[in-house]
């Protein structure tokens, strides 16, 4: 019981945090480099605190997340249950979350050695918002599992 509480509260503190500065990210850090407030480096920067933080809320959430899905469901509650269907897509948006934000920072990063920085940011800003929008359905999925919305 208290193991399933710290993962509980271990995996959705994780969640909230990475979808809040993925969300940062897209809707503050991008835009302002766009009006010119930012220069490479300390973007570059930030795009790199920005993935490693992603590759680490991904380890602990798929540890987490792994660990409740294999005290609470059979391999026949995932595939047939309404909760079983949200924890699968649950799986997926965090994939597409951990994806997009490799791979904004990857583009964005290559742009920025070359000490440019609004024709980069323009090119990934739709990367970074498509996470922010996946990482907001991760939210709401998380959500309504926690509500019970979906029966067993």
């Amino acid at each position: 019981m208290v193991l399933d509480t710290a993962m509980v509260t271990l995996h959705v503190l994780t969640g909230a945090l990475w979808v809040g500065s993925v969300v940062f990210v897209a809707g503050a850090v991008l835009p302002a480099a766009l009006d010119g407030s930012l220069d490479a480096g300390p973007l570059e920067t930030l795009a790199d605190r920005l993935v490693y933080g992603s590759r680490v809320a991904s380890v602990v959430m798929f540890l987490t997340g792994g660990h409740l899905a294999g005290t609470r469901y059979t391999f026949e509650l995932l595939a047939e249950s309404g909760r079983g269907h949200l924890v699968l897509a649950m799986l997926v948006l965090w994939v597409a979350l951990a994806a997009l934000v490799e791979v904004g920072r990857s583009r964005l990063v290559a742009g920025l050695r070359e000490k440019r920085v609004r024709t980069p940011v323009r090119e990934t800003i739709t990367l970074f918002r498509a996470a922010a929008v996946v990482g907001v359905l991760l939210l709401v999925d998380g959500g309504l599992l926690a509500a019970g919305f979906a029966p067993y």
